[in-house]
């Protein structure tokens, strides 16, 4: 696979994306996103529990009422890198492949996409910071509000969407027949990107980078605001509201997961070390104090 600029990709069988190579992975790409349920295994437990919160409570005035709050970008000011290195303190309780603090998965991943795509340096970028809205967490936001796969509220929920069978029950948006239908408030093909999404991380951060006007690229941008809605570009939901140009970030979200999921291991990388370069990418395309 290679990208051949940075509109055009070669295409590919959507499988292949999927498919680490054996170098990506420490183990069998069976056993990530292990949602099996085991209640002796604190881990599984965990991580169900956190969903279990995230689909009670995630609505669509949930939705709307985190976003009044947190898009005012008044919460705190700080670098790039301060923010990664508060990603120190933060275990991620949705993540059944690591339990290792978030920055550590930051270079994890940002490292392999250098590697493989060593001349698109904005991409090397995108995954160092794709989780940096996680910061979220150490100012009163609940992890289930923060961390985990996304999903588009105001709509029937995605059968694909993990412990779906029973982790919606009571949620009020289910028994309410302007939310619960398959198209609900949105119209057919109206677009992924006008989809009301759960929230979390993944929306913060990409209207934390339009605010602070990013020169990543609009696909960069795109990656970090879709690469947790699982359901849609892996499980195969939420297809009636696609628009033709979904295609193309859909493309790339695949691509980006290969570093994303597959490099999750115990492998810690030197980050000292890795600081001068992607230093030099955030005074490229991130610089300064941002307004969080």
């Amino acid at each position: 696979m290679r990208i051949l600029a940075e509109n055009q990709i070669d295409l590919l069988d959507p499988s292949e994306l999927l498919r680490p190579e054996p170098t990506f992975a420490d183990k069998n790409p069976s056993k990530f996103r292990d949602y099996t349920v085991d209640a002796a295994d604190p881990l599984k437990e965990r991580v169900r529990q956190t969903y279990r919160q995230m689909h009670l409570n995630q609505t669509v005035d949930f939705v709307m009422g985190r976003r009044n709050r947190w898009l005012k970008f008044n919460t705190m000011k700080m670098t790039v890198r301060e923010a990664l290195e508060k990603l120190n303190d933060l275990v991620d309780e949705s993540d059944p492949d690591l339990d290792l603090p978030n920055i550590v998965h930051a270079f994890q991943a940002a490292e392999r996409a250098r590697l493989e795509f060593p001349e698109h340096d904005w991409l090397h970028l995108t995954a160092l910071i794709h989780d940096l809205g996680k910061v979220m967490a150490f100012y009163d936001e609940p992890q289930w509000a923060v961390v985990g796969d996304t999903f588009a509220v105001g709509c029937r929920w995605g059968d694909s969407i993990v412990y779906r069978e029973d982790s919606f029950v009571g949620n009020p948006d289910g028994n309410n027949p302007k939310y619960n239908t398959d198209y609900g408030i949105y119209q057919p093909n109206c677009g992924i990107d006008n989809l009301l999404m759960s929230w979390g991380h993944d929306e913060y951060m990409y209207n934390v980078l339009k605010h602070n006007n990013t020169k990543l690229p609009d696909v960069a941008c795109n990656i970090i605001r879709f690469h947790s809605f699982y359901p849609w570009h892996n499980g195969g939901d939420y297809k009636h509201f696609e628009a033709p140009e979904d295609a193309e970030t859909k493309k790339w979200v695949l691509i980006f997961n290969r570093y994303d999921l597959y490099t999750k291991s115990e492998t810690v990388p030197d980050i000292e070390s890795l600081w001068p370069y992607y230093q030099s990418l955030i005074d490229k395309y991130l610089p300064g104090v941002l307004e969080f």
